[in-house]
């Protein structure tokens, strides 16, 4: 195999791996601009991968798939929204246990399909003419339908937060919740719906790797993706553009090590190339606690903060 073939195959597995985190951190980023911190990101990604490979084993229909996926992940999120919004519990104690009871239930969900493949999935699509660019065109324009979707939901997700007004509210919810009440915003209800939808979307991301990624359904088959995606939200600086690029960095550095290391051209230990992500992951999140890069990078200032309108 040639350096252009090789080059080729590690840009396409790059899309494909930062798939489910791209999905997954877009719902992150959209529930914590209204404020909320959802920890429980790799729960919702469990569930979503076990109930879209369950419905789509059953009914032989990905789409049906996809819609249960999206279900399940935005009735966890239900969850965490009711504890962390409505009874004010500590966020980031409701996310961790949200992440505790979506693995469980995922894994008792999905005890007698465990290695199974996924009867249907989706095809790929060549788009006509942009296909056939040399190098980046088999591997940006000759993808499945998912993969598109998550390109156009970063562009909407960003024409939405910056150029529109529900946008603006959104940021206001975010930033000063007692400042967007005062105006005739409703905070709760800004919490409720974005908080559902990034579970929706977490759940989307397990989803595709269940049905697309793997084709098969595993224990535990997020394997800390769910976390990757938490701090790929504020790699990206709350930004979804950003995120589509942090994305395919992890997904890259995930993909590409190991095909490197198959065709020998990388002599390093399997167990080592396991960690790269989660180190990488890691220091991002080091360098993001740091109180003086915090304010710089323009984290929500109500970012995990209960809003009580007898307070205001």
């Amino acid at each position: 195999m040639d350096l252009y073939s090789i080059l080729t195959a590690v840009l396409s597995a790059t899309i494909i791996a930062g798939t489910p985190i791209l999905y997954a951190s877009l719902g992150e980023l959209l529930t914590e601009k209204a404020g909320v911190l959802n920890l429980g990101v790799e729960g919702m990604m469990m569930i979503g991968a076990v109930a879209g490979f369950l419905v789509s084993f059953k009914t032989h229909d990905p789409w049906l798939g996809i819609i249960a996926a999206m279900l399940a992940g935005g009735c966890l999120s239900l969850v965490h929204a009711l504890m962390s919004i409505s009874l004010r519990v500590n966020q980031v104690v409701s996310g961790l246990a949200l992440t505790i009871l979506g693995t469980g239930l995922s894994a008792f969900m999905g005890k007698p399909m465990i290695g199974m493949q996924a009867p249907v999935t989706f095809n790929k699509i060549s788009i006509p003419v942009l296909s056939k660019i040399p190098f980046i065109g088999s591997a940006l324009f000759q993808n499945d339908i998912l993969v598109y979707l998550s390109i156009i939901l970063v562009l909407t997700f960003w024409f939405l937060i910056y150029k529109t007004k529900h946008g603006l509210r959104l940021r206001a919810v975010g930033e000063n919740p007692a400042a967007a009440d005062a105006v005739g915003v409703n905070v709760f209800a800004f919490r409720y719906l974005y908080v559902v939808i990034g579970g929706m979307l977490a759940g989307l991301g397990g989803a595709y790797l269940s049905l697309v990624y793997t084709s098969t359904w595993l224990e535990n088959m997020t394997a800390g993706r769910g976390w990757i995606a938490v701090a790929l939200v504020i790699f990206a600086t709350w930004n979804p553009l950003r995120a589509l690029l942090g994305a395919y960095i992890f997904g890259g550095v995930e993909a590409s090590v190991f095909r490197l290391q198959a065709l020998n051209i990388v002599r390093i230990p399997s167990f080592f190339l396991k960690m790269l992500p989660y180190i990488l992951t890691v220091i991002v999140l080091y360098w993001a606690t740091r109180e003086t890069v915090r304010k710089r990078i323009g984290a929500p200032s109500a970012l995990g903060l209960p809003y009580e309108r007898e307070e205001r």
